[in-house]
């Protein structure tokens, strides 16, 4: 793994140096876009809407439209805007990690420390996994303020990144049924059927198979074969009669189990 970020942890009086690697990797194969008349690869140009000729990279600028006219930034403007430089984690609070909700949450991370912050990576570790915290961080990474919490996970120190409140959508535009105040019958057979369906979590029982499949049509079509149709899978219409529904999902669940 490349570091892809170097600086340190700020936790009280206390600096941890770290390395930040990216803890997540894209599973989908990289295709490229092609003419299908001769198979050439596919070039994307910058073109003006108006005269339908090419612009050169240096000849663009950014702008941004207030009352149908264009605003344009000149470098010294995002420069202005740009966060305060800085390579330090600042742990600003603590929280109880389950306060989170994982809408926030947006990309994690590793951090590895250098050898002379092994103790106190250790102890902030360590410390956090005993009292179920997270320790809540800003920092500046490509010229711009994040936010993100710091967690345990195994051995490592995770930095996930999380959203700022402003980049979560209302919920108020949304058509929603209401939320029940008591309890129905169909709540207590579905309360039933939950608890059924429940085991314990396991990542590894998962897989993304989406892109082996993939390659495997590849593989086979690379030697002149053609791969088989998937057959439809038909979907039987749902009874509008929940309890019905609960009963039957309840029934078949202990058939499959007996």
């Amino acid at each position: 793994m490349r570091a892809i970020w170097t600086g340190s942890i700020s936790f009280g009086l206390i600096n941890i140096p770290i390395k930040i690697y990216s803890a997540t990797e894209a599973s989908q194969l990289d295709l490229d876009m092609l003419d299908s008349a001769d198979h050439s690869n596919i070039k994307y140009k910058r073109v003006n809407e108006k005269t339908g000729e090419e612009v050169e990279y240096a000849d663009i600028v950014k702008g941004y439209k207030v009352d149908d006219e264009y605003v344009v930034l000149e470098d010294e403007d995002f420069e202005a805007a740009d966060a305060e430089k800085t390579k330090t984690i600042d742990i600003l609070s603590f929280a109880d990690g389950q306060e989170i909700d994982s809408l926030y949450y947006e990309k994690p991370y590793y951090l590895e420390p250098d050898k002379s912050g092994n103790k106190a990576y250790a102890l902030l570790r360590d410390s956090l996994k005993a009292s179920g915290k997270v320790g809540v961080t800003s920092f500046v990474m490509r010229n711009k303020e994040g936010l993100a919490i710091l967690k345990p996970y195994g051995n490592v120190i995770v930095l996930n990144r999380i959203r700022f409140v402003q980049e979560i959508r209302d919920t108020t535009e949304l058509k929603l049924p209401a939320v029940s105040k008591k309890k129905t019958k169909e709540m207590e057979m579905a309360d039933k059927l939950i608890e059924q369906l429940t085991e314990k979590f396991d990542i590894e029982q998962y897989k993304d198979t989406y892109s082996a499949k993939l390659l495997k049509i590849i593989k086979a079509k690379a030697k002149g074969k053609k791969p088989a149709k998937t057959k439809m899978k038909v979907v039987h219409r749902q009874s509008d009669d929940l309890m019905e529904m609960l009963k039957a999902s309840l029934s078949d669940k202990k058939s499959k189990t007996a």
